[in-house]
């Protein structure tokens, strides 16, 4: 019992980083109606920026973890959210009025612009970092074994909790929030009512970059290793939590996170871990195959 305990705190810490970066599919998805494949890599980017920024701050004497780590969170997610700004301006508004694979093929091949930029620049070896927020506490222990909760897993469910809620709140009570509705809905008559299309669709790739922004930083914080590569892994299994959980769906994006997190960590915990992907993408065969449209999705009506 005190081993599944274990496992099901790494898991939903794990699922709240897959989480975030789903969110930023899934917005983008609920208004373009289009996969932003290049998602996975603007997370990287995240990381690495969250990593140069720390070094640098350090470099320069600065030694309160909190504000190292504020400063290092503004400027990872001011720096992705030029990348998900670029990244929508190149790869998909010029190709919005296009067939339907056009922008897809777009971000696929952005997706590599990324992930080979940030080999080049920063080399291809995985890049380490000695633990940032150290702690923890235990929580029971029984029989030598101690369920542990560290500070990191704390500050990363925190997180991606009090972000859930914002953007929840934003989408569903603002007046942003309901013009990305009313593009998700219509974009032509959301142009005749007053909305700006443009601009709407731009700031959701922007905060999309800046909540992949705030997982990279996680996933620095919790792993302790960023690498060039890491991207294209992570944005698989964020994108199968977004399908998952119901696209479009920012709850679901969550739930799905949250989902895959625990299946591949309880099933590296009790059976053979080659197969944890495997076990991941075969449940989520199984729950489409009865939902269609995801644990919280909305099925969706054809515009006629």
């Amino acid at each position: 019992m005190e081993y599944f305990a274990q496992q099901l705190i790494n898991g939903l810490v794990l699922g709240s980083i897959y989480g975030l970066i789903a969110i930023g599919y899934t917005m983008v998805y609920g208004i373009v109606g289009m996969i932003n494949f290049a998602h996975g890599d603007v997370f990287m980017i995240g990381g690495m920026t969250s990593l140069i920024a720390f070094l640098i701050l350090v470099s320069f004497g600065f030694t309160a973890v909190p504000l190292i780590l504020f400063v290092v969170l503004l400027v990872a997610m001011a720096i992705t959210a030029v990348y998900g700004w670029a990244v929508e301006r190149i790869a998909y508004r010029p190709l919005r009025q296009s067939f339907r694979l056009a922008p897809m093929l777009s971000a696929i091949g952005m997706s590599f612009v990324l992930s080979n930029f940030a080999q080049v620049a920063q080399g291809a070896r995985v890049k380490p970092v000695p633990p940032i927020i150290g702690g923890g506490h235990t929580l029971y222990e029984q029989d030598g074994f101690a369920v542990q909760l560290s500070n990191v897993q704390i500050v990363v469910v925190l997180a991606t909790v009090a972000l859930l809620a914002v953007f929840t709140f934003i989408v569903a009570r603002t007046r942003f929030g309901r013009d990305m509705r009313a593009c998700e809905q219509d974009q032509t008559m959301a142009a005749l009512l007053g909305v700006n299309v443009d601009r709407t669709i731009s700031i959701t790739f922007v905060i999309g970059a800046a909540l992949a922004a705030v997982a990279g930083l996680m996933y620095l914080l919790y792993y302790g290793v960023v690498d060039f590569a890491m991207g294209f892994v992570a944005g698989i299994k964020a994108f199968t939590a977004a399908v998952l959980g119901g696209i479009g769906s920012l709850p679901g994006a969550m739930l799905g996170g949250l989902a895959i997190g625990l299946i591949e960590t309880l099933w590296s915990a009790y059976f053979s871990v080659e197969y944890k992907d495997v076990a991941a993408f075969s449940i989520l065969i199984v729950v489409l195959i009865f939902m269609p449209s995801g644990l919280l999705g909305r099925p969706e009506v054809e515009k006629v």
